[in-house]
C-alpha cells in the first residue's frame, strides 16, 4: 500500500526517489523510530524510496543501532562519518535525482508526507488498536488512583510513567484540576491541588501512530459540570457523524467544522468553538490536520479522527476509527462507565466516557 502511493507520487511529479527524516514520515515509510534529540524537526536518519526499494541514509554512530532495533531485515543502510558535512548532504549525494524531501535538501523539491500517510491502511489500524488500548489503560490507571490533594503536576509524571512503562511516548500530558481547568483549555500541570474533579489529557506515540484521550474524574464536582460534560459529548459525536457523511461525500475539513459549530448552538454554547481548536484528523501525528472554518483537507475514509470539544471545563476526547460502516473507539478499555451520546443533526448515537465518580 505504502509503496503504491509513493509510486503513484513519483510519476505523478516526474521524480526518481522521495526521502523522510522527519521523526512521522521516517516512522511511516520504515515503522522505525529517527529520533535522538526530541528538541529538533529532523532526525538522525532519512529514509527514501526509488520505486524499487527502500534505503536509510545515517551517520556511523547510529546505523549499527538503527539496523538492530528499528528496521526491518533487508533495508539498506548506508552511512557517513559523523563529522562530515550533515544527513542532508549525505541523502544529496546518494539519492536518485531529481528528488524530493520532507526535509531541506538543497536542489530537492519539498514533499508534505500528509496525503500520503492517508487513509490508514490495515496494519495502521491493527497497530492504532493496541496503542489505544494502552493509552487507554494508562491514562484510567491514574485517574482511578487520584485523590483532590494530588497536584496536576504529580498527576502528570504519573500519567508519563504509566505510558512509559507500557513503551509509550507521551508528548502531551495536560492536567488540569477543577480551578485550572475552568480557566484554561491547555492545562499545562501546575504544582497545585487538584480540587473538586479533575481533567486528564495526553497525546501518546508509539512506533509513530498517535493516539489522544481526555478522562473526567470527579471528587466533588461542581452542579453545572455534568451538564458541560454531556454538551460536550455531544459536539464529539456530531464531529464524528459529520465526519462520515463528508468523507462519503467527498467534502472537506471545514465541512466538518461547520456542522460542529452548529453542534455547539444546538447544545446551548454556541461560540464555545472560538476557545479552543476541535481536532481532526489523526495519524503519524497528534493532527494530521485540524479542522477550521477554511480548511480544504480532505476527510479521507478509513482514518483515525481525535476530536475534542471543550465547554468551559469540560472536555469530551478519544481517538476514533470512522469508516463507511461505522465508528471504533481506539482510545477505550470497556473497563470505564460510558454514556450514550446524540448528534444533534445526525441519527447517530455513540457511546462516551462518562465522568468517573470517585470516592
Amino acid at each position: 500500500m505504502r509503496e503504491a502511493r509513493l509510486d503513484a507520487y513519483l510519476d505523478e511529479h516526474d521524480l526518481e526517489s522521495v526521502w523522510f527524516a522527519r521523526p512521522n514520515g521516517f516512522a511511516w515509510l520504515t515503522g522505525g523510530n529517527n529520533v535522538v534529540d526530541r528538541a529538533g524537526d529532523v532526525g538522525v536518519a532519512a529514509a527514501g524510496y526509488d520505486g524499487t526499494e527502500l534505503t536509510v541514509v545515517t551517520d556511523n554512530i547510529e546505523a549499527p543501532r538503527l539496523r538492530d532495533e528499528e528496521l526491518a531485515d533487508g533495508v539498506a543502510v548506508e552511512t557517513f562519518d559523523w563529522h562530515a558535512d550533515g544527513l542532508a548532504a549525505a541523502v544529496a549525494e546518494r539519492a536518485a535525482e531529481p528528488a524530493a524531501a520532507d526535509f531541506d535538501v538543497p536542489g530537492f523539491d519539498a514533499v508534505d508526507g500528509q496525503e500520503l500517510r492517508q487513509p490508514l491502511t490495515e496494519s495502521d489500524i491493527e497497530a492504532y488498536r493496541t496503542l489505544g488500548r494502552e493509552t487507554a489503560a494508562a491514562v484510567e490507571s491514574v485517574a482511578r488512583e487520584l485523590r483532590p490533594g494530588d497536584t496536576e503536576r504529580e498527576t502528570a509524571a504519573a500519567l508519563r510513567v504509566a505510558l512509559s512503562a507500557r513503551g509509550i511516548e507521551s508528548p502531551v500530558a495536560l492536567v488540569g484540576g477543577s480551578e485550572r481547568a475552568q480557566q484554561y483549555r491547555h492545562y499545562t500541570p501546575q504544582p497545585v491541588e487538584l480540587g473538586d474533579y479533575a481533567l486528564l489529557s495526553v497525546t501518546a506515540e508509539k512506533a509513530g501512530l498517535h493516539a489522544s484521550v481526555t478522562r473526567t474524574v470527579a471528587f466533588d464536582a461542581p452542579e453545572w459540570l455534568e451538564e458541560r460534560h454531556d454538551a460536550a459529548t455531544a459536539v464529539e459525536v456530531q464531529a464524528l457523524a459529520a465526519t462520515q457523511a463528508v468523507g462519503e461525500s467527498g467534502g472537506t475539513a471545514g465541512d466538518v467544522f461547520a456542522a460542529v459549530q452548529d453542534a455547539y448552538a444546538a447544545v446551548g454554547h454556541e461560540g464555545e468553538w472560538q476557545h479552543h481548536h476541535q481536532g481532526g484528523a489523526a495519524g503519524f501525528d497528534g493532527r494530521e490536520w485540524i479542522a477550521t472554518p477554511d480548511n480544504d483537507a480532505s476527510v479521507h475514509l478509513p482514518m483515525a479522527y481525535a476530536w475534542n470539544p471543550t465547554v468551559q471545563g469540560a472536555k469530551s476526547e478519544d481517538t476514533v476509527l470512522v469508516t463507511e460502516d461505522g465508528f471504533e473507539a481506539l482510545t477505550t478499555t470497556d473497563d470505564w462507565p460510558t454514556q450514550s451520546a446524540t448528534a444533534p443533526d445526525y441519527d447517530v448515537e455513540i457511546e462516551r466516557p462518562a465522568i468517573l465518580q470517585s470516592e
